[in-house]
């Protein structure tokens, strides 16, 4: 039995392991360079400001008054004001509603399908959000490596370069959908393109990507549990009596490495495999139901136009104008290009979230234990890289799941919800993986402890690859001299074995 798991082992380190040593080495990168990405607070430094556009535009442009409206928000899109709405979904409906991107001064739809206006759209983000030079060339996109699981739904696609290796991709909504440097691609190859075994060729089929990261990630638990089932089996008790390692140099080391890291390669591989969360394991759909419970029945577009036409002037630096419903009563958020939120009433006046308020919208659904104001993260919102708003609503359910709703204290909408498995996800997969611990979170406390720990899983990933490659070019070294053997021939030297028993 021992020699059948130790043939496999041997055998399943030399590709397995090879993409182990991947994973290890492209984790390095990843402690500080992700895969690029445009994050929402980039996309309103990127906007200008917003300029309402007047009663007449909003009426011509619209549906009609009594559609109702799952969102609708304002913007400036290369100097013009353009309404982005999506109406409300029947419930008899098969499909989600398609969103609409109109052009107030047209009032037609947006036309963002020539190489010309992609370039004047990504000229008027690269300005506000301070990309130096102009706009080179734009184009045309069906799939490229840093939009390649999004864009399809994002045609039609240009890719815009810039003079100091920016770039940017605009979406056939007029919406800047990815940025990247020449660094973070860079980074990004040596990073989370290997790490996510992400290239194009692969990742374009998703359904294919998606088996083949949870079968490796699942011979990688494979290779490191039987690792280190032979490494405890392989323990010798010596002359003096004490117990050690039968092996010598690099055998020994790999050896010793496995029975201190193994249990830790073990918990980063499997972690790493929950976060494709494989035959639905972990997934959650919290959030949802919660969304629609708090904004309430859904409000008509003559509504939002009308509370738009009644504005007077907006805060200063607003560059974006969203719906905001609560309870089914219409509020407006206006967000500054620093991501400061405003809330308006239908006359335009501030209106800012009430507990009270609060306590109304969440009687729609089922009871809430426990309603607090958080002016600091907890255990499930905080940011890792990237800061969260705060302070937040954190309400927790009295439902089966105890299902807790972060709900943004500026707007009353909600940013973030955790059932029981979004819960387990958040241990099993962030905290495991990323070894995201509230004792650690803290920078360089992190940096010290996940360095050493990454390069000695590296260094045992990459002893087995190397050993089971040496073992291979010996195993075909004496099936060549076999050969010549029987040939007559003198036979090649063959390499001693490093694996003297003490």
């Amino acid at each position: 039995m021992l020699r059948s798991i130790l043939f496999l082992h041997r055998w399943l380190g030399i590709v397995v392991g090879l993409i182990m040593t991947m994973w290890c080495l492209s984790g390095f990168v990843m402690m500080y360079s992700a895969y690029p990405s445009v994050t929402p607070q980039e996309q309103l430094r990127g906007l200008a400001p917003l300029q309402l556009p007047d009663a007449q535009a909003l009426q011509r442009a619209g549906p009609s008054a009594d559609t109702p409206l799952s969102s609708a928000r304002l913007e400036m899109v290369a100097g013009r004001p353009v309404l982005r709405i999506t109406p409300a979904s029947s419930p008899l409906a098969d499909m989600p509603a398609t969103p609409s991107n109109i052009d107030l001064v047209t009032g037609h739809p947006l036309e963002t399908d020539t190489p010309g206006r992609a370039m004047a759209i990504a000229g008027s983000f690269a300005e506000n959000f301070g990309i130096k030079g102009s706009p080179q060339a734009a184009v045309a996109v069906e799939r490229d490596q840093w939009v390649v699981q999004t864009s399809v739904r994002h045609q039609p696609l240009h890719r815009v370069d810039f003079p100091q290796g920016e770039t940017l991709y605009v979406s056939g909504t007029g919406e800047v959908v990815q940025q990247t440097t020449r660094a973070e691609r860079i980074l990004g190859w040596l990073g989370a393109v290997p790490h996510w075994l992400y290239p194009t060729v692969l990742r374009q089929n998703g359904p294919l990507w998606t088996q083949v990261v949870i079968w490796t990630s699942i011979v990688g638990i494979f290779l490191t549990v039987t690792g280190i089932w032979v490494g405890i089996a392989r323990l010798r008790r010596n002359r003096e009596g004490r117990i050690g390692s039968p092996f010598r140099g690099i055998w020994w080391w790999h050896h010793m490495s496995g029975l201190f890291f193994g249990l830790l390669t073990l918990t980063w591989v499997t972690s790493g495999l929950f976060t494709m969360s494989p035959w639905g394991f972990l997934d959650s759909t919290a959030g949802l139901a919660e969304r629609e419970r708090l904004a309430g029945s859904p409000v008509p577009w003559g509504e939002v136009s009308q509370a738009i036409t009644q504005l007077e002037a907006l805060p200063p630096d607003t560059v974006r104008l969203e719906a905001a419903p609560l309870a089914g009563r219409l509020y407006l958020a206006a967000i500054g290009r620093d991501g400061d939120r405003t809330r308006l009433d239908p006359a335009g006046q501030p209106a800012p979230l009430s507990r009270e308020a609060l306590e109304e919208a969440l009687a729609n659904g089922p009871p809430v234990a426990s309603l607090e104001l958080l002016k600091e993260e907890d255990s499930y919102y905080y940011g890792h890289k990237l800061p969260v708003t705060l302070p937040v609503w954190r309400a927790v359910l009295d439902d089966s799941e105890q299902t807790r709703l972060y709900i943004d204290a500026d707007t009353g909408r909600l940013l973030r919800a955790f059932d029981s498995n979004a819960r387990a996800s958040r241990w099993l997969r962030n905290g495991l993986h990323s070894l995201d611990f509230a004792v650690l979170r803290q920078r360089p406390v992190w940096d010290l402890v996940v360095v050493p720990l990454l390069a000695l899983v590296t260094f045992l990933c990459g002893t087995g690859t190397w050993m089971g490659v040496q073992k291979l070019r010996r195993d075909a070294r004496r099936s060549r001299n076999r050969r010549r053997r029987r040939k007559g021939e003198n036979p090649a030297p063959t390499a001693v074995l490093e694996t003297t028993r003490v």
